[in-house]
């Protein structure tokens, strides 16, 4: 130990606080870890932090001393007394702690309140397994856990209509023993300890309440109400909830494992009480619920959706948020947003017995009430949705009928920006996601706490189909609801809009969308892997018990959303704080070489567009580059598609050029996998190298499909089991790139996916598709080729444009070393997909010339030669001096219209680049406008509810009801403990980020 004095640190957090408040940013942090680094080194010479293995290597040479000390907790003292009054002690109990020893009476009378420990007997030898009922323990229900002095022969008590628990022959025990020698008159008692029997006998006196209710105020839910021969405890049921929500844990299971706890050695023969757990643990579910939400304090009962807790940051009028009416300049801030989806792992089989179902809590949470759901299904119309964009999942999965199934998932609204479900607003699907599905969920939504809010946005990955006509089917439906005056703004996860056509990304993506904030659109993903977990058990279920639980996974996720909403939040500003800073600097680079007057007519083209998406989304599009491009392979497979369907294709031709379309795609992740594969070498991480098997393993399975299909397209003439060469990219990297990077000691095999050749007509050849009767598949193939390198070249000359923009507005004006290697992490981006689009092209020109082009298409289509991708100074400033006589490589201008001779590639692209640069800065500013609202709305949701408890508790006080005031008093005390921590922690955030940037 060290001699001289350590550093104090702070000890809590109120210190720390202050301390953080002195010492602020990045100096304090750099102090705070130097000095606690020197602290340690004087107070330890040991590392500080222990690893979970250095642990184990500790404990490695002390195995065998613990496992002989395990071992000697076998036998009794060498005395063998009762650790209460002396005497023999023959009973051991595992439960209490340190396993002392007992006689008889005190083993008894020191159990009465714990009645569920589990205890040994000596015989001899050893301890043998016993229970508490062999020593005569008897519960007693009242008078303090003594007899009732009126109790008379209670035996009928046990003479109830419960089956009697039925065993096999071949399972009856052939061995005597405590544990196979239940006492007579007993009573099954399940507790999360075990299944145990014990005597139980009820007060008798004239004023006593019935058995079941003095059964369930001592803490057992009984398995019937008249005579209970079966009660579980209040733990148990608590334990089996908490299980069910964080583990997924079935019933089945559950009581299974209690079974195991009771008896390792006969399981089977522990009462089973599976059926009753399930039917009580529905009971009490129900009970808790009930308990939460106030309605064990009111005399109405539930209506719609008051069952269910919703979002404590989102805008709700009346509870955290007072409108006045006047907010009509800011209604941006008191936007609703949701986001939709839906889950196909939530299946349902048809219930065996749907005319004996009973409903606890029908449409009183999340779930729909389901007779309006069924009435509204009936009426609307099933049409079969066809995508104008692209085969959306959703789209393809509506058209899908599985006759086994009740529902073949379900679907609902969450708000987009926490996470937190939407009460009465989820939804079951019938032949999957159809728009009538989603349509009454987002109507339950938009009424849930909505009065007074005019603007909502919509998060869902097809809506560029869905909201087309989504009032006009909502005015003409009898069960459809939604306020005239909200408005309904469309939008696009980030996720999901990258697999639509190009124009959706500037239409429907949340960095395009004015007064959200930001918004990724995606985080009903995260919510579904939550409810995944009980899906499986809850597949069989009765439709009743089923929405029950799900009801109440939901509800536990909004209330850990809830519970967490503080960290969320600070977590957000902090974010909105550095985005703010960061693209702020971004968008300055950009504005200060632009020119004044084109600034002026960007910002008015720029009002224009936003005051237009609602009504003309392609308004939108003046965020994109503004070329008029050759067709690409989408606009050709189309074509080709209305073609084949014009002239009635046989069986065979149908869909063929998508089939080859599919199998383009797959030459297209051939080449950047192995780009990646080629990248990474043979020294790469173990993350990378699972990323790079889980891409193998979904491009082998794409090309096993893709193959067989093959048999369809091209005919008996075509063996599956050929072996064509390997593929023979040519990967083609700027100067700039590191050679080393493109090393032949990369991670690959012969019979990699990404160097197997599928059978494309191309890679056949001509005349094996003459023998194969299949040559009418090469001008198709030939078509959608020239789409492909129209593709490449465009994305090319994008790629390139914006290296020359990187260049010039980022890596040149970078003055510090953070800013320079943020700054060449970007432009290496980008040159990675300059490469990819390259070598794209490459090898599809490769595959034209084994079509037999004509001369049209080899003039077209050149070769593109490395040092033509170099960045020119004509296309990052054509008018510098110098470079007035260079001109563009061919590629640059293959049918593009840049809509007028004057305009440049560099004007174009710097346009699109500085209104992108605008949009994510104002998004930006709005988060940090929005989150703080949030915060504000967070505090006062958690006030709002602990008044309401509060009143709750007044009133139950003058009921006279003390259990009552009791429970408000605690649930007001939780929510005002959550107001002061939230409000304590969003004002420490934001001083210290302040003042931090103060300094």
């Amino acid at each position: 130990m060290p001699t001289g004095p350590c550093l104090t640190l702070p000890q809590n957090h109120q210190q720390f606080s202050l301390l953080r408040h002195h010492l602020l940013g990045k100096t304090f942090l750099t102090i705070l870890m130097s000095k606690t680094k020197a602290h340690l080194s004087l107070c330890n010479s040991q590392k500080p932090w222990q690893s979970q293995n250095d642990y184990l290597r500790q404990w490695l040479p002390r195995q065998e001393s613990y496992l002989h000390h395990l071992l000697d907790r076998e036998a009794p003292p060498e005395d063998r007394r009762c650790f209460i009054c002396d005497q023999d002690g023959v009973y051991k109990c595992q439960d209490c702690l340190g396993e002392p020893l007992y006689c008889t009476g005190c083993c008894r009378s020191h159990h009465c309140s714990n009645p569920f420990h589990w205890i040994s007997q000596w015989n001899g030898q050893f301890f043998e397994r016993s229970c508490l009922a062999h020593v005569g323990l008897i519960l007693h229900l009242g008078h303090d856990g003594k007899q009732c002095p009126a109790l008379t022969d209670r035996c009928n008590l046990f003479e109830e209509d419960e089956p009697e628990d039925q065993l096999e022959p071949e399972d009856l025990p052939f061995v005597s023993g405590p544990e196979f020698q239940p006492k007579e008159n007993t009573m099954v008692i399940v507790d999360k300890s075990g299944v145990h029997r014990l005597e139980v006998r009820c007060c008798d006196c004239p004023n006593a309440m019935s058995p079941d209710i003095q059964l369930f105020r001592h803490g057992f839910f009984p398995a019937s109400f008249n005579r209970p021969k079966t009660v579980f405890t209040f733990g148990v049921l608590n334990d089996f909830l908490l299980d069910n929500l964080e583990c997924g844990t079935s019933a089945m299971n559950y009581y299974s494992k209690l079974r195991r706890m009771t008896s390792s050695m006969f399981p089977h023969l522990v009462p089973d009480r599976y059926r009753e757990l399930m039917r009580v643990a529905r009971q009490w579910r129900q009970l808790k619920i009930m308990k939460w939400h106030g309605f064990g304090h009111r005399s109405d009962t539930p209506s719609t959706g008051e069952l269910a807790l919703f979002c404590p940051a989102c805008p709700q009028p009346g509870i955290n948020v007072l409108l006045s009416g006047d907010e009509s300049l800011d209604d941006w801030k008191f936007t609703r947003s949701f986001v939709m989806d839906g889950n196909f792992k939530a299946e349902h089989l048809h219930p065996i017995k749907p005319f004996d179902e009973v409903w606890l809590s029908d449409g009183l949470g999340f779930m729909v009430g389901k007779d309006r759901y069924k009435m509204h299904l009936e009426e609307a119309a099933d049409t079969v949705e066809k995508s104008s964009c692209n085969n959306h999942r959703a789209v393809n999965q509506a058209n899908a009928s599985r006759h086994k199934l009740e529902s073949t998932g379900i679907g609902g609204v969450a708000c987009a920006r926490h996470g937190c479900f939407v009460p009465h607003s989820m939804v079951d699907f019938q032949k999957g996601e159809r728009q009538m599905n989603m349509d009454y969920a987002l109507c339950e939504a938009s009424q849930h706490n909505m009065e007074g809010i005019t603007r909502a946005v919509t998060f869902y990955d097809i809506n560029c189909q869905y909201n087309k006509h989504l009032r006009v089917r909502v005015d003409q439906s009898r069960f459809l609801e939604m306020a005239p005056e909200l408005t309904i703004i469309p939008g696009i996860g980030l996720w999901h809009v990258h697999g639509h056509q190009d124009s959706c990304y500037v239409r429907y993506a949340s960095n395009f969308i004015e007064g959200i904030g930001r918004i990724d659109g995606e985080i009903m993903e995260t919510l579904w892997a939550r409810l995944n977990l009980i899906s499986p058990a809850a597949r069989g279920m009765s439709s009743p018990h089923r929405k029950e639980c799900l009801d109440y996974q939901m509800n536990d996720s909004n209330f850990c959303k809830m519970i967490r909403m503080k960290r969320t939040l600070c977590r957000k500003y902090k974010l909105a704080r550095n985005g703010i800073a960061e693209s702020g600097k971004a968008f300055d680079r950009l504005d200060e070489a632009a020119p004044a007057h084109s600034k002026m007519e960007w910002l008015a083209r720029e009002r224009i567009a936003q005051s237009s998406r609602l009504n003309d989304p392609a308004a939108m599009d003046e965020y994109e580059i503004n070329i008029k491009k050759a067709p690409s392979k989408k606009e050709i497979e189309l074509r080709l598609l209305e073609e084949s369907n014009a002239r009635n294709a046989a069986p065979s031709r149908r869909s063929v050029a998508t089939w080859i379309s599919t199998g383009l795609a797959i030459e297209e992740a051939q080449i950047a996998l192995l780009i990646e594969v080629r990248r990474a070498g043979r020294r790469c991480t173990e993350t990378q190298r699972l990323d790079i098997a889980r891409q193998r393993d979904r491009l082998q399975g794409q090309i096993d499909g893709f193959t067989r299909s093959a048999l369809t397209h091209l005919g008996e003439g075509f063996d599956a089991d050929d072996e064509p060469d390997d593929l023979n990219i040519d990967i083609l990297d700027d100067l700039d790139d590191d050679p080393a990077e493109f090393t032949e000691t990369s991670d690959t095999w012969t019979n990699s996916p990404e160097l197997t050749v599928i059978p494309l007509p191309s890679n056949l050849g001509v005349d094996r598709c003459r023998r194969c009767m299949a040559e009418d598949l090469i001008p198709l193939e030939m078509s959608l080729r020239e789409g492909q390198a129209n593709d490449a070249l465009h994305n090319l000359r994008i790629h390139l444009c914006n290296k020359a923009i990187l260049f010039r507005t980022t890596v040149r004006q970078a003055k510090s070393q953070a800013l320079k290697t943020r700054a060449w992490s970007q432009v290496t981006s980008v040159q990675q997909a300059v490469s990819l689009h390259a070598s794209i092209y490459t090898k599809t020109r490769k595959q034209m010339m084994k079509l037999e082009p004509g001369q049209e298409q080899l003039q077209k289509y050149k070769p593109l030669l490395r040092e033509q991708l170099k960045i020119s100074t004509a296309v990052g400033d054509p008018n510098a001096r110098g470079q007035r006589n260079e001109s563009l490589a061919w590629f640059w201008s293959v049918e593009v219209d840049l809509g007028g001779p004057d305009q440049s590639w560099n004007e174009e692209f710097y346009r699109v680049h500085w209104l992108r640069a605008k949009a994510l800065r104002d998004r930006w500013r709005e988060e940090l406008i929005l989150v703080k609202l949030e915060m504000d709305w967070t505090h006062n949701f958690f006030l709002w509810k602990a008044t309401q408890w509060g009143d709750r508790m007044q009133e139950s006080l003058d009921k006279r009801l003390p259990g009552h005031a009791c429970y408000s008093g605690r649930q007001s005390q939780m929510y005002s403990l959550l107001a002061q921590d939230a409000q304590a922690a969003f004002q420490d955030i934001q001083n210290v980020l302040i003042e931090a940037g103060d300094e």
